[in-house]
C-alpha cells in the first residue's frame, strides 16, 4: 500500500511541477501592474482558503471531498489559459493558493521542493507591490474579515 501511495504522490508531484513551469513563464511575462493585481488576488484567495476546513480542497465541489486531491489546481490551471487577463490572474491566484496548501506539510521531498518554489513565487509577487500599497491591501483584508 505504501508503494501505491508513493506512486500516486509522485505522479501528482510531476503534474504540479509541469504546471508550475508554465506558470513561471506566464508570471515572467506579466507587466508590473498585472503582478500587483495578482498579488492582491492571491491574498484574497489565501484569506478565503484559510476559512475552509481543508484549505488544500479550496474550490473543490463537496462531492469530491474524499478524492486524493481537490480540483482547485485543475480549475486554476484551466482559467490560466483564458484569453481574458482577469480570468488568467484569478486562475493563477487559485492555483498558487491550492498548491501551497496541498504541498505544505507533504512527507515527500519533491512536493516539499515544489512548496518552496511556490513560496518563493508568492514572496516575489508580494515584493512587487510597494509597501504603502501592501499595507492598504492588508488593511482592506482585515476589514473584510
Amino acid at each position: 500500500m505504501h508503494l501505491i501511495t508513493r506512486l500516486i504522490a509522485l505522479t501528482r508531484g510531476m503534474q504540479l511541477r509541469r504546471q508550475f513551469k508554465e506558470i513561471e513563464k506566464m508570471l515572467e511575462q506579466l507587466p508590473p501592474n498585472s503582478r500587483r493585481q495578482l498579488a492582491a488576488l492571491s491574498m484574497r484567495e489565501f484569506s478565503n482558503a484559510a476559512k475552509c476546513e481543508y484549505p488544500h480542497l479550496y474550490a473543490t465541489p463537496p462531492e469530491e471531498k474524499y478524492s486524493p486531491w481537490g480540483s482547485g489546481t485543475a480549475i486554476g490551471y484551466e482559467r490560466m489559459k483564458s484569453d481574458s487577463l482577469q480570468v488568467r490572474l484569478r486562475g493563477l491566484a487559485l492555483w498558487l493558493t491550492v498548491t501551497f496548501h496541498e504541498t505544505k506539510d507533504s512527507q515527500y521531498t519533491d512536493q516539499r521542493e515544489l512548496h518552496r518554489l511556490v513560496m518563493r513565487t508568492l514572496r516575489t509577487l508580494k515584493e512587487s507591490v510597494p509597501a504603502n500599497e501592501m499595507s492598504q491591501m492588508m488593511g482592506t483584508q482585515t476589514q473584510a474579515a
